[in-house]
């Protein structure tokens, strides 16, 4: 099973990472899309670290990054600059969508 988690809040961290984490342990894949507050979270390593868990995919919307005015320097090359489009894929490629 694919699992898509959409983070547009940066209140919920330890729960992103306790959601990712069990899902991956059972098998199944996660991709993570992050924009509006959730953005906030990219300059966080405990949060983009989750991009160097196997089957876990981190993608964010570059327009409420520049707009927010995060440090895009420090957000590793393995989570995806990206934009709307990347949200659409999540939820087109997955089989189930949790929005925190």
């Amino acid at each position: 099973m694919k699992l898509g988690i959409h983070v547009n809040d940066d209140k919920h961290l330890d729960h992103v990472i306790g959601i990712t984490k069990a899902a991956v342990s059972k098998g199944h894949e996660v991709i993570i899309f992050t924009m509006v507050d959730g953005i906030k979270l990219l300059e966080n390593p405990v949060y983009t670290d989750l991009c160097k868990v196997p089957n876990v995919q981190i993608s964010f919307c570059d327009h409420n990054a520049s707009g927010m005015g995060i440090n895009k320097e420090v957000i590793p090359h393995d989570v995806i600059c990206g934009s709307q489009y990347n949200n659409a894929v999540m939820v087109h490629d997955v089989d189930k969508v949790i929005v925190l």
